[in-house]
């Protein structure tokens, strides 16, 4: 019974510990979408979907919960949001060619359509980016309204 105490102890001495480090933060400025919106055009619906249910893991901007401030959470979250970006980074929408823009576009109709995007892991804390059949039909016609423009503008092959 000793041995479990002292293990215990030396546990929450690495958590408490732990608490002093942590991941970067994805801080950037909510203006980095700006362009996205502009150049795709949502609809004000769709636009509030995407920012309740997108932005915080595809930008260079993230709203954090306040279990943030817990490691290993942290990390946890910080992961899911490097592979987020890393896949779609809203903020770098300027950054794509017109044919990766439309490629972008066909993942997330992809991603919308099989409800796949919203992350599960991410609904479960933020009710309000679960996605209705009725805003899933509004992202993914406005997705392939928006597909259309760069359909015609792709660099030849």
């Amino acid at each position: 019974m000793k041995i479990l105490k002292i293990i215990g102890l030396l546990l929450l001495v690495v958590f408490i510990i732990a608490q002093f480090f942590g991941p970067e933060k994805n801080d950037g400025d909510i203006a980095s979408v700006g362009a996205f919106f502009t150049d795709t055009n949502p609809p004000e619906d769709v636009r509030i979907i995407l920012k309740t249910a997108c932005i915080d893991c595809h930008s260079n901007y993230t709203r954090y919960p306040w279990y943030n401030n817990i490691t290993p959470v942290n990390y946890w979250l910080a992961g899911h949001i490097d592979h987020g970006t890393e896949h779609f980074n809203i903020s770098k929408w300027n950054d794509y060619s017109d044919k990766k823009k439309d490629h972008k576009l066909d993942e997330l109709i992809e991603m919308v359509e099989a409800k796949e995007m919203p992350l599960p892991s991410y609904t479960w804390t933020h009710g309000d980016a679960k996605l209705t059949p009725k805003q899933i039909d509004a992202v993914i016609s406005w997705a392939k309204t928006v597909r259309l423009k760069y359909v015609f503008l792709k660099e030849p092959q």
